[in-house]
């Protein structure tokens, strides 16, 4: 979670108390639902049984990239959920919803990347309910900050330390001798 250095330093400066505040969300059924239920039941289904499905049909590889397709075709639901409030054009529903479908779908490759790194569920769980209480990274904001320097600088040293420490950090040797999956190639196709 290092790639979220940057916004936790712009939280932690504009709003020390605000790093606190998730306790009290743990009685609000839309907390729990996103940080949660979300997680648990999507990583289980897009990670857990699909991705173990598809590896013997289109190879490790192919399968961190197909999966999330499906995960985010899966956030189209947004689109009626936003046309039902009435807030916004359709046309505004469909750019956001092309955005979070983009968004959905690196952020679901990542995961599968975890899951077949690891061959455990709990890391795509634990990543996917910090994202959804994280959100997007608001860079304008911090491009606009009176301490932009060193924001701007913590945002580049999170993404830094989350592509230097990617691979160390899920190296299956620290999470069992025998991974559930591996990104070794099948031995035979089964499809």
């Amino acid at each position: 979670q290092v790639f979220y250095l940057g916004p936790f330093v712009h939280s932690a400066m504009d709003d020390p108390d605000d790093v606190r505040s998730w306790r009290l969300c743990v009685r609000d059924a839309v907390w729990l639902r996103n940080q949660v239920v979300a997680p648990v039941t999507e990583e289980l289904v897009f990670r857990g049984a699909m991705l173990p499905m598809l590896v013997p049909c289109t190879g490790p590889t192919a399968a961190i990239f197909v999966a999330p397709l499906f995960f985010g075709v899966a956030h189209f639901h947004h689109i009626i959920e936003q046309r039902r409030l009435g807030k916004d054009s359709m046309s505004v529903i469909l750019l956001v919803a092309g955005m979070q479908f983009l968004y959905t779908t690196l952020f679901g490759a990542f995961t599968a990347f975890i899951f077949m790194r690891t061959g455990h569920v709990v890391g795509p769980v634990l990543c996917h309910s910090f994202c959804n209480s994280q959100g997007l990274p608001d860079v304008t904001s911090a491009l606009q900050h009176p301490q932009r320097p060193a924001l701007l600088l913590s945002y580049l040293m999170g993404i830094l330390l989350f592509l230097v420490l990617l691979f160390p950090l899920t190296d299956p040797f620290f999470y069992s001798a025998i991974p559930v999956c591996s990104l070794a190639p099948p031995p035979t196709s089964v499809c």
